[in-house]
């Protein structure tokens, strides 16, 4: 068996090629060369592989440089892309070519565990979907300077307007920045729901809002319109991808908390191919929602969860988030709220992130089977032990100082 290994970088990769000896005996040849990452070159490390007939090629996840070399060698060769953090060297022997002998020899004996790698139709996907991630945190950002500048001016607008990029918040700013500075005539653009708060809004809006206010604040507004604009035209793009997964949309969807932009996330970050992952526990831990497991001589420590897909992990955060404000109508609203207390807010949070994807509540399953989300109702842990809501009943009653007495309702 033979197995080369790239080492990728910037410029140039160390690429190693076992074979077996010529002379017969159980021992190794061992042939390593560097290439440059020019796609010319990479067809001549294509080449090479090819001559050598080698039967394997490993490759080390190093940021995005593996991407080129990955792509051009798949159609030809097998090619595994490893972990970095699975194939560590000996400490004092790193080097490119150390690197490369090493993960070649783990490869050769079948040490080496294959992370996913989705096809090409989903890859474009993973890329729209990123960026668009990309973008809405700009975004964010862009609106938080916005109101670093509105508070330097002592414009208080955020105190009062729930968006201060609504209708009539852009509406007050614009009129700002073209130079209104009569402040009840700036309280008088509000629409609908902030009429009521013309008063607030008055002494929110009394400052010193300047000409260098005004100049940058225009270059705020005009980012934020340009990011806007890309978010819109990346989400059209995306849902012109996202048709031969009109279904699994569809189920996705049915989850409390989980929108159309979630639901596209996790259909491009896991392929929707749920037969790469055994089980649900299995992709949950490749998601990184799950705690990890640290044992030594008998004691469990602390097992952090593992960092995983942050793409899929931001997109199934706001998903917990969003359900967990759904405490009397969802289980998932019910569990995080049960949870909160024992656990804390953040640590429920994965919990619930935990449940969507593996629980009752299971994207693998939902994506394996083709069964649509059956919500076990906000109630759910009080039927499962009615004694113990009993319990907590009246340990809250006795504090206030009452009593109480459960009698049962007759039919």
């Amino acid at each position: 068996m033979s197995s080369p290994r790239a080492r990728t970088r910037a410029s140039d990769l160390k690429a190693c090629v076992r074979t077996p000896s010529p002379s017969g005996r159980r021992s190794r040849r061992q042939d390593i060369r560097t290439f440059a990452t020019t796609t010319n070159t990479l067809l001549e490390l294509r080449d090479w592989l090819v001559a050598e007939q080698v039967t394997l090629v490993v490759m080390e996840a190093t940021g995005d440089y593996w991407r080129g070399a990955f792509y051009l060698l798949e159609d030809c060769l097998n090619v595994i892309l490893v972990n970095a953090a699975h194939a560590k060297g000996l400490p004092g022997r790193k080097t490119d070519v150390a690197d490369a002998a090493w993960l070649c020899q783990l490869g050769e004996c079948g040490l080496l565990k294959a992370s996913f790698v989705p096809p090409e139709p989903i890859r474009r996907l993973r890329d729209l979907t990123r960026y668009r991630s990309t973008l809405a945190a700009e975004l964010g950002r862009e609106a938080q300077r916005l109101e670093k500048e509105l508070e330097d001016a002592g414009i208080k607008l955020s105190t009062v307007a729930t968006d201060i990029l609504g209708v009539s918040g852009r509406a007050m700013l614009t009129a700002l920045i073209d130079g209104e500075r009569d402040v009840h005539a700036l309280a008088q653009m509000a629409k609908a729901r902030m009429r009521p708060k013309i008063p607030a809004l008055v002494e929110a809006l009394t400052g010193n809002f300047g000409e260098h206010h005004a100049f940058l604040c225009r270059l705020h507004l005009e980012r934020i319109d340009q990011l806007k604009a890309a978010i819109a035209e990346l989400s059209a793009r995306i849902e012109e991808e996202m048709r031969p997964f009109s279904q699994q949309l569809e189920l996705l969807e049915t989850i409390p908390g989980v929108g159309r932009a979630t639901a596209e996330v996790i259909i491009a970050e896991t392929g929707a191919d749920m037969s790469r992952f055994r089980t649900a526990g299995h992709l949950a831990s490749w998601a990184g929602v799950c705690p990890g497991h640290h044992e030594s001589a008998g004691k469990h420590k602390s097992g952090r969860r593992r960092h995983g897909n942050r793409w899929l992990n931001g997109a199934l955060g706001t998903a917990a988030m969003a359900a967990s404000r759904t405490r009397a109508t969802t289980y998932l609203g019910a569990r995080y709220h049960r949870l909160v207390p024992r656990l804390g807010k953040k640590k429920a949070l994965v919990a619930i992130e935990h449940s969507i994807l593996t629980a009752l509540t299971a994207v693998w399953h939902m994506l394996t089977d083709g069964v649509s989300y059956h919500d076990l109702g906000g109630d759910y842990f009080t039927r499962l032990d009615p004694e113990r809501a009993m319990r907590r009943l009246s340990r809250q009653a006795n504090a206030l100082g009452f009593t109480v007495r459960f009698d049962p309702i007759e039919a």
